[in-house]
């Protein structure tokens, strides 16, 4: 089972404690990947504005996010 699988899984936990702590990681998680993946696009040429409109924010959103990594 994957890290992410499990936290997904925790995430739904009856425990408050259990799932909140869980929500907290993906949290992490999803900034983690989204970095990856903006700098990937960024390497391949990508503008912000591609990038933004792939992830659901404004360009200005998405530079301001990621702009200085």
């Amino acid at each position: 089972m994957t890290e992410a699988t499990d936290l997904a899984e925790r995430a739904g936990d009856r425990d408050p404690r259990i799932g909140l702590r869980a929500v907290s990681a993906l949290r992490r998680l999803l900034e983690q990947l989204e970095a990856v993946q903006v700098r990937s696009a960024r390497n391949q040429g990508w503008s912000w504005q591609e990038i933004a409109a792939e992830l659901g924010v404004s360009r200005q959103a998405a530079h301001k996010k990621h702009g200085r990594q």
